[in-house]
């Protein structure tokens, strides 16, 4: 049975049935050992197969003969028991190979020796599936390149690909090569690679604009530790928009765990509008410090009027050291986020988190939300609570009533902030380099640009009609921009809820009783009051204090005082659709990519030809003509090609960066098996030298012992064996030694304790 298998293994396989014109044959020359490698490949791919270099032989440089074989030659065997795992494997000393060498006197190479037969089926229908016979074009590898920087999946990118050839069988590659290209072109950056990347980025942003500003904090091993950047319209746009700020961190933007910390200011649209970026190794305090003194050099040493945070201790100190003018105000969303989390263990804890949301958001005086608070805590029984006794304490900085007299632009929270990172978050993951996060910040400040540039195309070219006959409702429909006359649109039909009430007034001075009805059985009162000498109203609830659009409480007043125009103090030039800005003059700061000459001049002739090819699909005739054209270009590029191989030459005079960046390196000298002279790490070197160390102390305790195991054996001896000379005892000792010499290893040693002087067997 085992000759058997032995002689059907040795039975070789018939080859497909190839053209014989690309069957290799000895005696075949080729101009080139490329061009021989090429129609080798050529030949497997028809025949159903695919190759592999087995060897090279050098002479100095210059290579003498190559061996190319069939890549199912030779067995590998696998060190791990295919008992705990089993990988697939393809060598099956496969003896097909061709062998080629150089011809000196002709400088050419030939095919010396030819084996044309496999040790297994060869199927051609397979052959596009094997690796070697799938390629990505230079048009595919640009379209990947372009989708993975606008954050389109690879599998959307694969798809896309089928639908235009028509199927998966048209394609020469799969999703796999796809991937693979990503992880190992686009995305593969190394460590050391990046920082420089990183730095390198900078330098050129800087070049096209000297308004872009940048600062970086290393540590003494010259690695990153702090960051912060603007771009020149960042900068410009926080002349108009820095009044007030976001800002949040987030940790989940690339692969060393930098914190990112984003500057995020509202527009006139009241959009989110990004004004810095920053990365921290760390949140002490140092580093915040460090961070917004940066940021305040890069805005001109102008500190906002506020700034949103969430709880965290380090800001608050590094902002009351930093900026100690600007109004510090914690994120109220993530407070109330807590509530069922902290006081969860309590009982009614659901009526608790209604009745703290009542007290906060419906308290219109600080006289009110300090009754209203104890009040809240007696009746729960929340008095020892220490959460709650430690944000009374910080009541300031993020209860609405007591902030709400500042302006906020409409801000009571980061979630701009973290809109933004969530920005990130859909194209960046844990292991993303710094080069991909820079780039997709730029795609963010496109993004936004862009944005902002479609609002205020729509504030020039529509108008929104007016929902009143008021005149008032006119004024703001013709300064403001369409997303905030909207909202004081929404002020305007809250009026019909209201109903105002004059409770005195003296002197042109009035104060007003609105109550406005919330629901069926619940009416809220808000006091505005109105000064017809000075044009002014204001109402407690502090909507345009903090927002800066005006209530539906003092639109009721003014209604009934028949104000037909209002103060320009009431229309801020924040929210106007008519101002001309200077930041959107200034194109945001996008990083060209950094192609390679050749992707540069392909994306070039792709643009130009498009225009052809469109112009040519109109009809059958002239699609022909450019066929021709194609054909009789082609031709010309070939020959020219050919013409121009094997020039190695390149002069001063005639380099520039694009030849020089298509320099190859010289060929790497390859050798078979580890080096003998081969320098080992100083982690191989400790280790060699404590195993050597370990395998001497066994061997001499073993000996140790061996010899004591020795004279135990001779003493005993010499006591039974009293009529033997000497010398007849030492060769009996000496047959005993021998006896027992195979068996000493296996005796269980001990070390001797202190005091023991048992020979330890």
């Amino acid at each position: 049975m085992g000759v058997f298998t032995v002689l059907t293994r040795c039975i070789l396989q018939p080859l497909s049935v190839v053209d014989d014109e690309l069957v290799p044959k000895v005696g075949m020359t080729f101009t080139t050992l490329e061009d021989a490698g090429k129609f080798y490949r050529n030949y497997a791919k028809a025949a159903g197969f695919s190759t592999r270099v087995r060897c090279t032989n050098r002479k100095g440089n210059e290579i003498k003969n190559q061996l190319i074989t069939c890549s199912r030659e030779g067995k590998w065997k696998s060190k791990i028991s295919p008992t705990e795992k089993t990988n697939p494997t393809a060598g099956l000393n496969c003896p097909a190979r061709i062998y080629i060498h150089t011809l000196k006197d002709v400088g050419a190479w030939i095919i010396s020796k030819v084996v044309l037969d496999h040790s297994h089926p060869c199927c051609p229908s397979k052959a596009e599936m094997l690796k070697q016979h799938r390629e990505l074009s230079m048009s595919i590898r640009r379209t990947i390149e372009n989708n993975e920087e606008a954050g389109i999946r690879p599998s959307k990118t694969y798809q896309s690909f089928v639908a235009a050839a028509g199927g998966h069988r048209e394609l020469n590659f799969i999703e796999k090569d796809v991937r693979n290209y990503i992880t190992r072109e686009v995305r593969n950056v190394s460590e050391q690679e990046d920082a420089k990347e990183f730095g390198k980025y900078f330098l050129r942003m800087k070049e096209k604009n000297p308004n872009f500003f940048f600062e970086l904090q290393l540590e003494e091993d010259q690695s990153i530790k702090l960051a912060f950047w603007a771009d020149a319209r960042s900068r410009a746009a926080f002349e108009y928009f820095g009044d007030v700020i976001s800002f949040d961190t987030t940790y989940n933007t690339n692969r060393y765990n930098l914190v990112c910390g984003s500057f995020v200011g509202v527009n006139h649209h009241g959009q989110s509008t990004l004004i810095g970026c920053s990365l921290m190794k760390n949140e002490e305090i140092e580093s915040f410090k460090w961070l917004f003194q940066s940021w305040l050099r890069c805005m001109g040493g102008n500190a906002p009027k506020g700034f949103l945070t969430d709880q965290c201790a380090s800001m608050k100190r590094a902002l009351e050291a930093c900026m100690p003018t600007t109004v510090h105000r914690w994120c109220i969303w993530h407070i109330m986020k807590k509530i069922p989390n902290k006081l969860n263990g309590y009982k009614g804890h659901a009526n608790i988190e209604q009745e703290m949301s009542q007290v906060v958001w419906n308290s219109h005086s600080k006289d009110s939300f300090d009754r209203n608070w104890n009040d809240f805590l007696l009746n729960f029984g929340l008095g020892d609570n220490k959460w709650l006794s430690d944000l009374y304490e910080d009541r300031h900085i993020w209860v609405p009533i007591y902030l709400d007299h500042h302006f906020w632009a409409g801000m009571r929270s980061t979630q701009r902030s973290e809109s933004m990172h969530s920005f990130f978050n859909k194209y960046i993951t844990r292991n993303s380099s710094l080069i991909q996060f820079v780039k997709q910040y730029d795609n963010c400040l496109g993004s936004r640009e862009q944005a902002e540039r479609e609002s205020d195309a729509a504030d020039f070219h529509t108008v929104i009609p007016c929902a009143t006959k008021s005149c008032i409702e006119a004024q703001f429909q013709d300064a403001y921009t369409h997303a905030k006359f909207r909202e004081v649109q929404a002020q305007f039909r809250g009026k019909a809820n209201c109903i105002t009430r004059l409770k005195n007034s003296a002197l042109g001075y009035s104060v007003y009783e609105v109550g406005e009805q919330v629901s069926s059985s619940i009416f809220n009162k808000f006091v505005v009051t109105y000064d017809s000498v000075a044009a002014e109203v204001k109402c407690h609830c502090l909507l345009f204090e903090s927002r800066g659009i005006l209530c539906r409480h003092a639109l009721s007043v003014l209604s009934f005082e028949q104000v037909s125009q209002v103060s320009p103090r009431y229309i801020l030039e924040r929210w106007s659709k008519k101002v001309k800005r200077r930041h959107t003059h200034i194109k945001s700061s996008h990083d060209e990519p950094l192609m390679e000459p050749r992707s540069k001049r392909f994306d070039q002739l792709v643009f130009r030809s498009q225009n052809i090819c469109e112009f040519a699909s109109e009809s059958e005739e002239l699609t022909a003509i450019l066929h021709r054209a194609y054909d009789n270009v082609m031709a010309e590029m070939e020959a020219l090609k050919a013409k121009r191989k094997g020039t190695s030459s390149l002069s001063h005079e005639d380099a520039n960066l694009e030849s020089v960046n298509e320099l190859q390196s010289p060929p790497r000298i390859r050798t078979r098996g580890r080096p003998k002279n081969r320098l080992g790490s100083k982690l191989e070197k400790q280790i060699a030298n404590a195993t050597k160390k370990k395998k001497t102390k066994v061997l001499s305790e073993v000996k140790v012992m061996f010899f004591k195991f020795v004279a135990i054996e001779f003493i005993f001896l010499v006591n039974s064996l009293d009529n033997i000379n000497l010398f007849d005892a030492a060769s009996a000792a000496h047959s005993n030694c021998s006896q027992y010499q195979g068996h000493v290893m296996s005796y269980q040693f001990r070390v001797p304790a202190a005091g023991d002087n048992s020979l330890g067997v």
